[in-house]
């Protein structure tokens, strides 16, 4: 039976015919389109790019490096180009509310003209302006409104100084009063001169500067009055002499749009605000000249030039946006603010858009962990997807946290299609606990994890290396590598006729061998370049595995790779760290006596073993009564340990060992400490499938080839893990030379003959075990434990 169960090398590693590939060397191929063995993913994207109505948004899923990312945005693009182009959507200033400012939809042709007017506009507006005020039409006009006033204003002066003239008293004017001073003989009176008059003429001028005072003020009371009057007809001369400056002005874009209603309406707003924005921007400070011309022309493009919140160009077909950060921000758009005189301040101009606006009219592709990370942007997100509406505000303002006064811009209809991109767990995750997740994501995109190795995937996963080389400047693979490579991606898929789908850590695996070559001067990349970037590789993310190894070959870590034990096994264990994993062996010790306890998982006891490793430790009673306990009752007290270990456990992989190690324990038969086992077992003795098999291997034998090779070491594994194997080349060379073993077992009873080097032995009619063997000494001895357990019971 142990023959039987021996692998051979070539059993052990993954065999392709070098000569099946009818190519010397990459650049004899032809480079790779499309996802490699991705069938169902491609019919899937097609019909969810095809599927144009409500709910029909895609979720693309599979593992990281799989290329389901670029694959999904490259065919988007492709299908993309022949779709027609959006509109471009503009925000404009509302004239009668700058809180609220417009949404204009403008064709892609039109968006870039209709700016380039508007600047035209200004520059003309800069031009007119104040240039048309100083026209001598304007000036006569002007010049009649002030005659209009300061004649009102000289005749009341006048009928004053008249009566001042008369009582001796003279009026000064000058530019900001009025003053009366006493007179004698045609000349004024000084202070010294009016202080030598008796007081009664100082009295008497006195009161007549009072009454001519009074006088001046009633002449003047309605002073304020002709101001206004004088104010307003100035302001609609001024009204009236820029629109008729300003019309001539929009008629060439009021030709260009006259089709156009929206545009139409926008200028119509603008025309009836223009003159009170020159007034204010390019007349009013005209003769203080207070602010340069680029503080002006800035001044009205803030007022007056379109926000672009998108950019298409004519016949670009729809747009495809991925958006690497999705914040609320970045997605929905937000609005600037400015300081000014410590006060923030903002307008349509501050409008910022966000990857929404980009992708209306086509495509947004999001990671879907990012989105969920984000606050508030899940919600948002559906609520747009729903409403078919972009809308911009703030949810902090809602929540009290953003007091400052903002814009509500308009709403901008929202018509694009959500390509989520994220991992099977989100999606199973968001079908369970999110109703509008079904409804709004019906297209789903399953990437696969492995590609099955046929000749046509040959061919095409070395096209997809031709494709890499060519795309990032390496050099060509000769043939030997490219079979290197496969064999490095059915490792990563664990499979002997799989290929890996992660295609990303291939083509990280092909840039470090195309440094190495590169370091060794080389033309091709060749096998020994691949086995020295994955070398490289291990010597630096190695280190806690080094420090391991060493503490087994000083003995700190206790483990036997050769003689003979009772209740103890070689177990074999994988550690991951980061990116890289490791195969450890670890000591499982395991003592029985009689007792009810049954078999107890030191492990869980002390809250180390986790749920799957703690149901492999209970199967093995579920084994033992069901197999030899059918007579009597199961009553021993066996305690089972992972010698050694500190941190937390979990896997039912060890427990084929646990089982061998119990019934080395409970009939005292010792185990061959040159092997080491890994398997999972179930109630009936049938060994199971683990993962990790290849890692196991190799550290078992790195620690045996250190010691020292005898021959007699060796592995035993599941037989349904044969398929999983594809060891480094020292084991299997090993193997090859017979000098290290590695055995598939499908029972238990396989793995017993080939640890204790005894017949197990089978069952017979009877339900029992032949005498001599492994579990007809088993059965004697359970039977023994139950009777002493029996005596005890009637003693008390």
């Amino acid at each position: 039976m142990t023959k039987n169960t021996q692998l051979t090398a070539a059993q052990v590693t993954q065999h392709i015919d070098i000569n099946a590939l009818n190519f010397e060397t990459t650049a004899n191929l032809e480079t790779f389109h499309g996802v490699l063995g991705q069938d169902r993913a491609v019919n899937a994207i097609q019909f969810g790019v095809a599927m144009q109505r409500p709910g029909y948004n895609i979720f693309v899923m599979g593992d990281t490096g799989t290329g389901r990312s670029s694959y999904v945005r490259d065919y988007l693009k492709s299908e993309a180009k022949r779709q027609p182009t959006p509109d471009i959507w503009c925000y404009m200033n509302n004239f009668k509310n700058p809180r609220e400012p417009r949404a204009l939809a403008l064709l892609p042709n039109e968006a870039s003209e209709f700016r380039k007017l508007i600047n035209e506009l200004i520059d003309q507006l800069l031009a007119t302006f104040p240039a048309a005020l100083e026209h001598p039409a304007y000036q006569q006009k002007k010049s009649a409104i002030d005659y209009v006033f300061n004649r009102r204003y000289d005749k009341a002066i006048e009928s004053v100084e008249r009566e001042a003239h008369k009582r001796g008293v003279a009026v000064y004017r000058d530019s900001n009063a009025i003053s009366f001073t006493p007179m004698r003989e045609g000349k004024a009176l000084d202070e010294t001169e009016f202080a030598q008059l008796s007081e009664e003429e100082r009295e008497t001028f006195h009161n007549d500067i009072a009454e001519l005072e009074q006088m001046l003020s009633d002449q003047l009371s309605e002073l304020p009055q002709w101001k206004r009057e004088s104010s307003n007809e100035l302001r609609s001369l001024n009204q009236e002499t820029i629109r008729d400056a300003i019309t001539p002005l929009l008629a060439h874009i009021r030709k260009d749009f006259a089709s156009h209603e929206p545009v139409m309406e926008y200028l119509n707003e603008m025309e009836e605000y223009l003159p009170s924005l020159v007034l204010e921007e390019l007349v009013e400070e005209r003769i203080m000249d207070l602010r340069e011309e680029y503080a002006k022309r800035s001044s009205l493009e803030e007022s007056l030039l379109p926000n672009i919140a998108t950019h298409h160009n004519p016949d670009s077909g729809a747009p495809v946006i991925y958006e690497p950060h999705p914040s609320y921000a970045n997605l929905f758009g937000r609005i600037e603010y400015a300081s000014e005189q410590g006060a923030l301040v903002t307008n349509y101009q501050r409008v910022c858009p966000g990857a929404l606006h980009k992708a209306n009219g086509g495509y947004l592709m999001l990671d879907a962990d990012k989105v969920l990370g984000e606050p508030l942007v899940w919600e948002a997100l559906k609520r747009a997807l729903q409403s078919h509406e972009l809308k911009m505000d703030s949810p902090y303002s809602e929540m009290g946290i953003l007091n400052t006064t903002s814009l509500l811009p308009a709403v901008i209809p929202l018509e694009f299609k959500l390509v989520l991109i994220g991992s099977r767990n989100i999606y199973y995750l968001l079908q369970e606990y999110d109703e509008d997740f079904k409804r709004l994501f019906r297209a789903v995109v399953d990437f696969d994890n492995d590609i099955t190795l046929t000749e046509d995937h040959l061919v095409a996963y070395s096209q997809l290396l031709k494709s890499r080389v060519e795309e990032q400047g390496y050099s060509d693979l000769d043939r030997a590598a490219v079979v290197r490579m496969v064999r490095y991606s059915a490792r990563l898929a664990e499979q002997q006729d799989v290929l890996s789908a992660r295609v990303g850590e291939q083509f990280d695996l092909l840039a470090e061998a195309n440094f190495i070559r590169l370091m060794a001067k080389d033309e091709l990349i060749q096998p020994i370049h691949i086995d020295r970037a994955l070398a490289a590789k291990q010597e630096r993310t190695g280190r806690v595995y080094d420090k391991l190894f060493e503490q087994m070959l000083d003995g700190t870590v206790l483990l036997e790779t050769s003689g003979e034990a009772i209740g103890k096994i070689n177990g074999l264990t994988v550690m991951s760290l980061g990116d890289t994993s490791f195969g450890s062996p670890a000591r499982i010790t395991c003592t029985v006596y009689p007792g009810s306890k049954g078999v107890v998982d030191i492990e869980r006891e002390v809250s180390l073993g986790q749920a799957i490793h703690s149901k492999g430790v209970m199967i093995l009673s579920g084994f033992l009564g069901n197999r030899y306990a059918q007579k009597f009752p199961l009553a021993i007290s066996a305690h089972i340990a992972m010698e050694q270990s500190y941190g937390y456990i979990d896997g039912d992989s060890a427990s084929l060992g646990e089982l061998v190690c119990l019934i080395s324990a409970l009939i005292q038969t010792p185990i061959d400490q040159s092997f080491a086992i890994t398997g999972s077992v179930n109630q009936y003795g049938e060994v199971q499938a683990i993962g990790g098999v290849n890692e196991k291997i190799e550290g078992f034998f790195r620690l045996c080839s250190a010691r020292g090779l005898t021959g007699k070491q060796g592995v035993i594994i599941p037989y349904s893990n044969r398929r999983n194997l594809i060891l480094n080349d020292e084991v299997v060379a090993a193997v090859e030379a017979g000098k290290f073993a590695i055995h598939c077992v499908k029972h238990v009873d396989q793995a017993i003959e080939i640890l204790m080097h005894r017949e197990a032995g089978e069952v017979n009619k009877d339900g029992g075990f032949p005498q001599g063997t492994v579990n007809g000494e088993i059965i004697g001895r359970l039977e023994a434990i139950a009777k002493m357990s029996d005596k005890k019971s009637d003693n008390d």
